[in-house]
């Protein structure tokens, strides 16, 4: 079982995250699917996510998130994890600047009836602010 974990983690970063698929995302986050990002509040559902998911490409081009290691039981995972994104809209209340954004941080995923049922993002924000000359506690759409 526990390779199922990492096949739905590792289908989830593919397909939904780096090639944006809607359909992948309704088919295997969970109905109740709760999300919680370090960009964002608590999305809930495969419809919240597919909005999230919308919101970061929009500001990153090319945005992407690598994989780097993945540590999986039968019904939980833990990733760690590398992201990365050309600025080109506002992010933490900053304009397009052009500059090719990355950043790290660590994915921790619970499954539920065969789906993602849940999913706790802790990204390395500081580093994000930090290349984008942001000071203070600026959130994500400011």
């Amino acid at each position: 079982m526990a390779a199922l974990m990492g096949a739905l983690v590792r289908r989830f970063y593919t397909e939904i995250w780096n090639q944006r698929s809607e359909a992948v995302a309704r088919e295997i986050l969970h109905r109740d699917f709760q999300f919680r990002g370090s960009l964002d509040a608590v999305r809930t559902g495969p419809d919240g996510f597919i909005d999230y998911m919308h919101m970061v490409h929009d500001a990153l081009a090319d945005y992407t998130c690598d994989l780097v290691e993945l540590v999986e039981t039968e019904d939980r995972a833990v990733g760690k994890l590398e992201f990365h994104g050309v600025h080109r809209a506002p992010f933490f209340g900053v304009p397009a600047t052009g500059k090719l954004i990355r950043w790290a941080g660590a994915a921790f995923f619970t499954r539920r009836d065969g789906q993602i049922g849940a999913l706790w993002v802790l990204g390395d924000i500081d580093a994000v602010k930090k290349q984008l000359g942001v000071s203070g506690t600026t959130s994500f759409e400011s």
